[in-house]
């Protein structure tokens, strides 16, 4: 990453952490066994971040949809998750790594509830890189959520239909406070986002990797920001443009 301008890497990268349970059929493990390895790349990408000096860190580790998966898997799970959240806050609090949870937290055991909220008070301050699991999530879900509460605030008088805009929905969204996603990676060779961050990521650039997401650590992460390092980005604007302001 030696002479990469920190102003071409990105602000806040979000990943889409795919491929645990092929990662494991290929092993002759149990699909948990993937998942738990994939754990381990999480604290990989994590200490990569702050290094390149990444702000924002979203990890899309349990849909909506995920719950329609096999009872057995889906429980084994929500006991990694709270394995997890014990085990790992001390550790985000020494590297200052900030935990945000973003999703439909409610539908989690009252035990995954109260360590959430006991870890992200525990690192609400003094951090260098906020950590965003997306648990329980979708995209669909995030921008409902959003229009329902601007809605009841026109319905109490608080608010005028009139104020409603790009960034009022903005900040009702989960992620609000946060920059929107610079980069987007899906691991596992699927191209597709899987009704994440579908507000967020309306001008984010993509990158889509064959590894899977155990086999994802600090190498494939420099890879991407390389990859995102040589992008224009134009927002709408043509190259000359973008290329105009650069100069002054």
């Amino acid at each position: 990453m030696e002479g990469v301008p920190s102003e071409r890497l990105p602000r806040h990268v979000a990943i889409i952490l795919d491929g645990n349970n092929r990662w494991a059929k290929r092993k002759h493990l149990p699909g948990l066994a993937g998942h738990r390895a994939g754990v381990n790349r999480v604290r990989e990408v994590v200490e990569a971040c702050a290094d390149y000096g990444v702000e924002v860190l979203t990890l899309f580790a349990f849909s909506s949809e995920n719950w329609n998966r096999p009872v057995v898997e889906v429980n084994g799970l929500m006991r990694l998750f709270l394995n997890v959240l014990r085990r790992e806050a001390r550790r985000l609090k020494k590297n200052r790594i900030r935990l945000k949870v973003i999703g439909e937290v409610s539908r989690f055991s009252s035990d995954i509830q109260k360590h959430i909220h006991e870890v992200e008070a525990q690192t609400a301050e003094d951090y260098s890189v906020t950590l965003v699991i997306a648990a329980n999530y979708g995209g669909m879900w995030d921008i409902a959520s959003a229009t329902r509460q601007l809605a009841e605030k026109v319905a109490r008088g608080e608010l005028s239909s009139e104020d409603i805009d790009e960034s009022a929905i903005e900040r009702h969204l989960s992620t609000s406070g946060l920059p929107p996603p610079d980069l987007l990676i899906r691991t596992s060779g699927e191209q597709r986002i899987s009704n994440f961050l579908l507000w967020q990521c309306a001008y984010s650039e993509f990158y889509f990797t064959e590894t899977l997401w155990p086999d994802f650590g600090r190498d494939e992460l420099q890879q991407a920001l390389l990859s995102y390092a040589r992008r224009q980005r134009r927002f709408g604007k043509t190259s000359e443009q973008v290329e105009a302001e650069t100069t002054c």
